[in-house]
């Protein structure tokens, strides 16, 4: 499973050969250099797996059918071969010293399950003025619990297991759920670790696909918690 501090990137990508190199070069560029990084590329229908397959043997591509996120992080840690593993949005980039920051993290907490860090969202220059109106988006940076800012071991996300790949958004809030019913302890960090950018594609993805499969994710958290709270009946 590689070196004690190993690392895998999943980088899922659908259509985002625009935005990939700046997701691509920041995790090569990591002060904490990756063992190496994994781009599944979701069916695209543009040049996102050559531009992929352009930056070197440290990137390993694989192809499938468009299946939806999910599908495409899950074979990602399949072929994972790092210890630790850690997830990149094609469309977004980490800060320089993202993984350096989060293994120092685990090293000094070493009770830690998981490490995050915050999110700096940000409107990407190209954005039509008539989406920022319509969608009243305001530049931020939050507290990022969010798979792009995960860092964790591989084994430890499989325990867990591996995301619902029924959902098309909101997968990573399902598998964070199950996690902390799993009472897996996490670590946020202070600093800046992602730069989320917003573009049209995915706002426009987030209206017409969040409020059913987050109602989904809501049934299914709130069944856990009745089976975590319901003592087991007892026989005479």
């Amino acid at each position: 499973m590689g070196s004690p501090l190993s690392v895998s990137v999943v980088i899922p990508v659908f259509n985002c050969e625009k935005y990939l190199p700046f997701a691509l070069e920041s995790a090569l560029n990591q002060t904490q250099v990756p063992q190496e990084i994994c781009v599944v590329d979701d069916g695209s229908t543009d040049r996102s797996a050559e531009v992929a397959k352009g930056f070197g043997p440290k990137v390993r591509v694989v192809t499938q059918a468009n299946l939806g996120p999910g599908t495409a992080r899950n074979r990602g840690v399949r072929m994972a071969q790092g210890e630790w593993i850690s997830f990149l949005d094609a469309d977004d980039f980490w800060s320089k010293d993202k993984l350096e920051l989060q293994m120092g993290a685990i090293e000094s907490h070493p009770g830690v399950d998981m490490v995050f860090g915050r999110v700096r969202q940000f409107i990407t220059p190209d954005l039509d003025e008539s989406l920022r109106g319509r969608f009243g988006f305001q530049e931020e940076e939050i507290n990022g619990f969010v798979s792009g800012t995960l860092l964790m071991r591989r084994e430890t996300f499989l325990k867990v297991g591996l995301y619902d790949e029924t959902l098309k958004i909101g997968e990573f809030i399902d598998w964070y759920a199950r996690a902390t019913a799993l009472g897996l302890k996490h670590r946020l960090l202070e600093n800046t670790v992602l730069h989320r950018r917003i573009h049209g594609n995915n706002l426009t993805l987030r209206q017409k696909q969040s409020q059913a499969d987050y109602l989904k994710i809501l049934r299914a958290s709130l069944q856990r918690q009745r089976k975590i709270s319901t003592p087991p009946s007892s026989t005479q």
